[in-house]
């Protein structure tokens, strides 16, 4: 008799305990069904869960257990990898008390899916400022992930961030810098190696057999031919030619202005942008609450639903669970398409 393969479960790391990871976190497990959500375990802290779950009225069933025992578990009880907590947790108030906790969850997560206990990490959202007082070293989420998962040498990946909707998927090529620094950050090597990335894993991580990188330019009109600025024939052009010699189907640059509409999108499966605001503003806009972080470049799988941590609605039952739902649903296709769990 062959042994019944049991999926993995999506490790999920807690969050800023005082923002509204906990409260998106109950909401998407009472959702399981109506979503048909694969199975996920909750890196969290037990006491935490259960107090916010009593803010928000949700009677809340909780089963502290292994990641093995995850799938069984996650149709009567949300399941919980406990961790253990230096102080209690005030909903919306932020204490970097808590911010060893919040580390620790997003390395074991990571270390879960490394050690084929889990099939991908789904974050919740951090305070940063928090994790910085606490002494965190890293720019973000994104950059402790990319460390977390560098080679025996050190060498850490290229994290590229993808904000994924139901009607646009963008990347920017720089991201968390002064919008003055773009220019000087911006370089072709730069652009191919981001777009190298975002065509390997739209083909084995979504199933794309052959995307389409419509590339922006950075000036109005694209430079309007250099009259509007040089960077877009000067770096972003010879670029695109490179990546298309190389038998990626990548084409612009394109004016940002006229690249997000219906038709236009269309006829592209990502729209990879030079900064922040020109990929964000128009993903947030066609998709604010179904929207989802995607990090690129690793060889682990992540997502995030794509907000903050919202500590003025934490446990007041205003959060919505959509963009977190979006995120594991995301992270479970992503995950099969990649060998990673059944069908």
């Amino acid at each position: 008799m062959a042994t019944e393969h049991i999926p993995l479960p999506l490790a999920v790391s807690q969050g800023d305990p005082a923002g509204v990871g906990p409260d998106i976190l109950i909401g998407a497990w009472q959702a399981r069904n109506v979503h048909h959500l694969k199975p996920f375990i909750a890196l969290a802290n037990p006491t935490v869960l259960r107090e916010r779950a009593k803010l928000l009225g949700v009677d809340l069933a909780l089963k502290e257990c292994s990641y093995e025992d995850a799938a069984s578990v996650f149709d009567t009880a949300l399941p919980v990898l406990p961790l253990a907590l230096k102080e209690p947790v005030i909903a919306g108030r932020p204490q970097s008390g808590s911010a060893q906790t919040t580390i620790d969850a997003i390395r074991l997560s990571v270390e879960a899916v490394q050690t084929n206990k889990a099939a991908a990490v789904v974050t919740c959202p951090i305070a940063k400022s928090v994790l910085y007082e606490a002494g965190f070293q890293f720019p973000g989420h994104t950059e402790y992930l990319a460390a977390l998962c560098a080679d025996a040498n050190g060498n850490a990946p290229l994290p590229v961030m993808m904000i994924a909707g139901p009607e646009l998927k963008t990347v920017p090529v720089t991201i968390h810098i002064p919008l003055s620094a773009v220019p000087g950050a911006l370089n072709s090597a730069l652009i191919e190696k981001t777009c190298r990335i975002i065509d390997r894993d739209l083909k084995a991580r979504f199933g794309i057999s052959k995307p389409r990188l419509a590339i922006s330019g950075l000036n109005p009109h694209a430079g309007e031919s250099g009259a509007l600025g040089g960077e877009d024939d000067a770096i972003i052009r010879p670029a695109i030619e490179t990546l298309v010699g190389e038998g990626i189907d990548a084409f612009g640059p394109l004016p940002g202005d006229t690249m997000f509409h219906k038709a236009a999108r269309d006829g592209y499966d990502v729209a990879v942008c030079m900064y922040h605001d020109q990929a964000l503003i128009p993903a947030k806009a066609l998709g604010f609450d179904d929207a989802v972080n995607v990090t690129l470049g690793l060889p682990i799988i992540r997502t995030s639903p794509d907000h903050g941590t919202a500590f003025s609605i934490a446990g007041t039952g205003k959060a919505r669970p959509d963009s977190m739902i979006a995120a594991l649903k995301m992270a479970a296709e992503m995950a099969h398409h990649s060998g990673t769990v059944p069908v």
